[in-house]
């Protein structure tokens, strides 16, 4: 069954940084294609960063060079990595899964999403 839980969120001073994590099951035995998107109260979601299975990487304009995105395989475990928190950051941030069956994509499974506060 896949399934992704998150951790990580929390409140932050701007500047400051926090790990968020997406523990994985039954994704990684497949092509995937993994991803951080965030939710801005009232505003639709938005694409932060993707990794996929090969390990090549995309960032949204907005957190590029803020932002690091990784996968740990033996943990079946996602991260995105924030630094330079600014208060615009302050979102919902979810982690979704795409898996993939040639170059379709076969499944989506979204996380129960995890709140990042960045004050002032």
């Amino acid at each position: 069954q896949v399934q992704l839980v998150e951790s990580g969120g929390g409140l932050v001073q701007a500047g400051g940084s926090l790990r968020l994590s997406c523990a994985t099951t039954g994704v990684f035995q497949y092509g995937n294609a993994m991803a951080w998107y965030r939710q801005y109260g009232g505003k639709s979601r938005e694409l932060v960063a993707t990794i996929d299975n090969r390990n090549v990487k995309k960032y949204a304009d907005s957190v590029k060079g803020r932002f690091t995105i990784s996968r740990d395989n033996a943990k079946n475990t996602v991260y995105l990595q924030m630094n330079g928190l600014k208060p615009e950051d302050t979102a919902v941030d979810y982690c979704n899964a795409r898996l993939l069956s040639g170059l379709v994509v076969a499944e989506e499974c979204w996380g129960q999403g995890t709140q990042v506060t960045v004050s002032r």
